[in-house]
């Protein structure tokens, strides 16, 4: 784990400085105490990096889950009763590892992914922009197109016109040219530019420029515009800050659907991100999904136990991560020891950092998962692959991230079945001579219920006084639904003068009186033909 350190410490950073204001913003947005988004942020970096198979995945506070912290908050009568949820919901997510449904993550489409990873990335220029210029109305980490203060990504930027910040949006300007500047240039003339990395220059430079100007009129930046990290006054405040689950409520039924909610929208987002995270990963590790939520789960029950907020793998972090060459967990493990050193000994410190500083890093962070050059690469893949890409892309953009990652999955799955409709057969007319319609029909490898409608289309179009070769060399898969079709079909056939020559790697035979009876083969199961 320590074999990359060099890379891993660097990394480290950035996703600590991306992952302090999300902790904060995604806590104001779920109605949860401020600390608790940290709670989550160090236990999803310490924690859950040390159990997941992931190298270069970050977890933290779920944004997906905020609208539902914040509405369960209030239906289960406070916060105490929601961490019970939080618990039980961290037991059924182990559960789901326990009973491997960590495969589902293996069927999500690549186009799908690439759309989600996109449409991240235009969200998450779109949120930033207003944070960049100085106008702070959202909370960070709040993703939905819908925002909690009624307001969407769109008007938000037109309100923006109106609140730009001299202050925030010069030093913004300035850290965002320091990060392109570092990264396109600097990073290329040694090893010194490699370990220390833009973003940190970045936010050193912010903190003081808001020393500098903290008395100028024009150039100030106010304490709304800063990162907001709880100071307490001495241990016991600290200590204070720290919620505890009310485990009277858990015979509330509410308190069992919350937290089947959690687990199961928490394990979704998990098994996206680590699709999409190891599809960004320039070293095409795998991750072992099943491992993924048993460590999600486990941080999701000590952070319930402590007060913290969901625990999901997050794409922003973890691309961060990946931008900024991490190479093993060590990196997400540092960025947690960051993150709870960093308020316990320097809070104050923490504070004087701009908002718009941060948001620089995360626009340069988003842009790169939306490069424009993905659109035509999208686009030239034909429209299998664009169409399930640009709806999952203008799903999340206008709506929210799992309602984009559904509709991009639906879309998904009719290409899929098109495609099998298409793909189910090959028909050669071989002769017509004589007044016999001599056709070959030879199925796919695989032949299933999707086949359906194209192999009952073919058949019954079939002339009559055809002579029908039906060719199942190939195939090594043929389900029962086919065998039926072909079974009834062969008593149609014979009204129409059709004859039926069958060929497989069971034999020859003309005109079988019954296809179950040919395959020994039972109704109720399908056949391997290999």
């Amino acid at each position: 784990m320590f074999k990359y350190i060099k890379s891993d410490l660097p990394a480290s950073i950035v996703v600590f400085f991306v992952a302090l204001p999300l902790c904060l913003g995604i806590a104001l947005a779920s109605g949860a105490p401020l600390f608790s988004g940290v709670i989550a942020g160090i236990i999803g970096g310490i924690f859950v990096g040390f159990l997941s198979g992931s190298k270069i995945g970050v977890s933290g506070p779920a944004a997906g889950l905020a609208a539902i912290v914040l509405t369960a908050i209030s239906a289960l009568g406070g916060y105490e009763n929601f961490l019970v949820a939080l618990v039980l919901g961290g037991i059924i997510q182990m559960l789901f590892g326990v009973l491997k449904a960590g495969i589902i993550g293996y069927y999500f489409p690549s186009s799908v992914i690439k759309g989600m990873l996109t449409g991240i990335g235009i969200i998450i220029i779109l949120k930033q922009i207003p944070h960049f210029f100085g106008y702070d109305d959202n909370p960070e980490g709040s993703w939905s197109f819908i925002q909690i203060d009624g307001k969407n990504s769109f008007s938000e930027l037109i309100n923006m016109i109106n609140y730009i910040k001299p202050g925030s949006a010069l030093i913004g300007l300035i850290g965002l040219g320091i990060i392109i500047f570092w990264d396109k240039i600097l990073s290329k003339k040694g090893k010194f530019f490699k370990v220390i990395q833009g973003p940190l220059v970045a936010v050193v430079i912010g903190i003081i420029f808001y020393a500098l100007t903290n008395t100028n009129d024009i150039l100030s930046i106010s304490a709304s515009h800063l990162v907001s990290v709880p100071i307490p006054e001495d241990a016991a405040s600290f200590f204070n800050q720290f919620s505890f689950p009310n485990f009277g409520a858990i015979t509330n039924s509410e308190v069992w659907i919350t937290a089947f909610t959690i687990a199961l929208v928490a394990s979704l987002e998990t098994l996206l991100c680590v699709e999409a995270t190891d599809k960004l990963d320039p070293h095409k590790n795998v991750t072992p999904t099943n491992r993924e939520l048993l460590a999600q789960g486990a941080g999701n029950i000590l952070s319930g136990l402590v007060g913290g907020l969901p625990i999901t793998q997050v794409i922003v972090r973890s691309s961060a991560n990946i931008q900024s060459g991490g190479r093993t967990k060590l990196s997400a493990i540092i960025h947690g020891f960051l993150l709870l050193i960093s308020v316990i000994l320097i809070p104050r410190l923490l504070n004087m950092i701009p908002l718009s500083v941060l948001a620089a890093i995360l626009l340069v962070v988003g842009y790169k998962l939306a490069k424009p050059s993905l659109f035509k690469k999208m686009y030239d893949l034909g429209w299998k692959q664009s169409i399930p890409f640009f709806v999952t892309v203008i799903g999340i953009v206008f709506t929210d991230l799992l309602v984009g990652i559904g509709l991009g999955l639906a879309v998904g799955i009719i290409v899929i079945l098109l495609k099998s409709y298409q793909n189910s057969h090959f028909l050669h007319i071989e002769d017509k001579s004589n007044g016999k319609h001599k056709i070959k029909m030879t199925l796919a490898e695989e032949v299933t219920f999707f086949n359906k409608g194209a192999i009952l289309k073919e058949l019954h179009s079939l002339p009559r006084d055809t002579y029908l070769e039906l060719n199942l060399i190939k195939t090594r898969y043929l389900d029962n639904d086919i065998i039926e079709i072909l079974d009834d079909f062969s008593f149609k056939a014979k009204e129409r003068n059709i004859d039926i020559k069958l060929v497989s790697k069971r034999g020859v035979v003309e005109n079988p009186e019954s296809f179950f009876e040919f395959f020994r083969h039972r109704p109720k199961s399908s056949l391997s033909l290999s």
